[in-house]
């Protein structure tokens, strides 16, 4: 394994920003930011050996600050959405800032979010460390929060992801990762050819914006199947309340036989022309599906072209959205003396 660091300019604040670089002996490689703790590539081979950049992402590291889409990076405290910014938590409500229609998105606009922060960043051989501190009253949630993210990049083209994640009192805490896949190679057209399999026998259903009622409902029989494994493009325009709301699917699912603390597989993502395939596993109890619905006008992609809705999708392993208002949801509060961790594995292979 090489692991590599570079610095590419400065931030608008003067903080440096820094790529890291992970290749194994295959000459496969994963490209990460200390923007946002972001992944920034993941060039792997297909069927014939040929190397590809499968995540999406800008060709100006500027870019990555406030931009929309929340392009490859973990944003925070609160991944996804929250009702009405609100939120209670030991007898005491808490008021978030509100950035998605009526609601609380992704820990809030801007530099509120962990997304659009330069992180520390620590190179070891086949790992990278990002930290970030939060303070208490950051962007309205309690406590002061210490978040570690570590990306390892094997041998055999798996990159694993620990989110780890102290505090000194009591707080909420929901942390994934936002990075867009397209198996053929980004900026290669759209991801409706791709093929997804998902362990999930139920969705969340939301209201008009996307919050979820509180019940599971079974996907059998809905363009939420994909249980055994579907074209995302054969029903992503269906006349259907979950694909209306969102413009396409924009939705979690709940994992089946999820028990806290255990990883396992979630999702396969395949594209045949290519072959290349992606395994998803993780300890989290849902998982987001995002087909990249509002790609449209986002910067400039590393190839230099630009992205258009639907060339990418986000597979973001995470908590129940709006989990701390539905108390039937498998959440805990984040406790002092207590560790938040969410395991996030891609595995990259081959079809056979």
């Amino acid at each position: 394994m090489v692991s590599e660091e570079r610095n590419c300019g400065l931030t608008p604040d003067g903080k440096q920003v820094i790529l890291f670089t992970l290749t194994n002996k295959s000459g496969a490689k994963v490209v990460l930011s200390n923007i946002g703790a972001g992944i920034v590539s993941v060039i792997v081979p297909d069927r014939n050996g040929n190397m590809a950049d499968v995540a999406l992402g800008y060709k100006d590291m500027l870019s990555y600050i406030n931009d929309g889409p929340c392009m490859g990076k973990i944003p925070g405290r609160y991944a996804n959405r929250i009702a009405g910014g609100h939120f209670s938590l030991e007898g005491k409500e808490y008021t978030l800032a509100i950035n998605n229609g009526p609601n609380h998105l992704h820990g809030g606009p801007e530099a509120q979010c962990f997304a659009n922060r330069v992180w520390y960043g620590i190179r070891n051989v086949n790992e990278i460390s990002f930290a970030l501190e939060s303070h208490d009253g950051d962007a309205g949630y309690p406590a002061n929060l210490m978040v570690e993210a570590t990306y390892t990049w094997s041998e055999d083209n798996v990159l694993t992801l620990k989110i780890r994640a102290q505090s000194d009192g009591a707080t909420i805490v929901n942390l994934t990762n936002h990075a867009y896949f397209n198996l053929k190679g980004e900026s290669v057209g759209d991801i409706k050819d791709h093929k997804l399999k998902l362990y999930a026998s139920n969705y969340l259903p939301t209201d008009s914006t996307l919050i979820p009622s509180g019940e599971l409902a079974p996907v059998a029989g809905t363009p939420m199947d994909f249980i055994t494994g579907e074209l995302i493009g054969k029903h992503l325009h269906d006349d259907f309340p979950a694909l209306n709301y969102g413009k396409g699917y924009d939705n979690c699912w709940a994992v089946d036989d999820y028990k806290r603390g255990l990883v396992q597989r979630v999702a396969e993502l395949s594209e045949e022309t290519s072959g290349r395939r992606m395994v998803v596993r993780t300890n989290a109890p849902g998982i987001q599906v995002y087909t990249g619905n509002w790609l449209d006008g986002s910067p400039e992609s590393k190839s230099g072209a630009m992205y258009k809705d639907y060339d990418g999708v986000a597979l973001e392993c995470q908590a129940f959205p709006d989990s701390p208002n539905k108390a039937q949801f498998p959440f805990q509060p984040l406790y002092m003396g207590e560790i938040y961790e969410n395991t996030i594995q891609f595995a990259f292979d081959i079809l056979s």
